[in-house]
């Protein structure tokens, strides 16, 4: 059975407080993009994962894909399986990649041995992962708050336009980004996003992290940049970085030939 996960961008995403637990409560919005891993799985005599396409950090049993079947091993009698997950969605991005092979790991598992898992179900699996993978659950466009695991579906539509996606070559680490946010109340609350057209979002939808990923990565900074003097209608980091996308209602002639490597069309 194989499956193609794809990636998120994150659009406007606002630090809003700070918990008791350490972590911080957001507001964001996901969208799914059409950006792209294929995951595979065989029954076979030994669990274990191997890999092809953009490299990936850390021990094969450390990845997400395996610690989402074992999740799901504890609970019912799965057969060993060997997955073959060859990445296209680069990582340390802000593009959800592992969260998303994550979540697709578990929904295969779920239809292939017929386990008869409901959405509700499959999300408390998915947050015990990581906060965002519930979202790749039902994979549908979600204003998120919370931790980034607590989802409302909200009305939004960017099928005519394309989305080009950037990932310098610095990876942002989640700590980072964390270490210097000042959290504060948004100023424009992104439950409006989809009652805003896209050519306002520059003016109103802003990435908190921005400010101070930025100054350590000037490189990111011009990449947004760049897309706008591509013709961007909207910008931004997504995440935590280090991917940048830029929404366009139209590409420049012969736009596809002449980007350099590291840019992604996601639709």
């Amino acid at each position: 059975m194989i499956v193609f996960p794809n990636a998120k961008i994150n659009i406007g995403l606002h630090v809003v407080s700070k918990r008791p637990d350490g972590y911080h409560n957001l507001e964001t919005v996901f969208y799914p993009v059409k950006l792209s891993d294929a995951l595979e799985m065989a029954e076979t005599g030994k669990t274990d994962i191997t890999f092809s396409g953009l490299p990936v950090e850390g021990a094969s049993q450390d990845n997400l894909v395996i610690k989402a079947y074992n999740l799901l091993k504890k609970d019912f009698e799965l057969p060993s399986v060997q997955f073959y997950l060859h990445k296209v969605i680069p990582t340390g991005a802000g593009l959800g990649g592992g969260s998303s092979d994550a979540a697709f790991t578990l929904k295969m598992l779920n239809n292939y041995f017929n386990l008869g898992l409901p959405f509700d179900k499959l999300k408390e699996y998915a947050v015990r992962l990581g906060a965002d993978c519930t979202f790749f659950i039902e994979n549908k466009p979600a204003y998120a708050i919370g931790i980034g695991d607590q989802l409302r579906p909200i009305e939004l539509d960017l099928s005519a336009y394309r989305i080009v996606i950037v990932k310098p070559d610095v990876s942002v680490s989640t700590i980072q980004a964390y270490k210097n946010i000042v959290p504060a109340q948004p100023l424009f609350s992104l439950t409006e996003l989809s009652s805003v057209p896209v050519e306002e979002w520059k003016y109103k939808v802003v990435n908190d992290f921005e400010k101070s990923i930025f100054p350590q990565y000037p490189e990111i900074r011009e990449w947004k940049e760049t897309l706008y003097e591509w013709g961007a209608l909207y910008a931004s980091m997504s995440g935590s970085g280090s991917a940048v996308f830029g929404i366009f209602r139209h590409l420049p002639v012969d736009f596809e030939n002449k980007v350099p490597a590291g840019v992604f069309f996601s639709r």
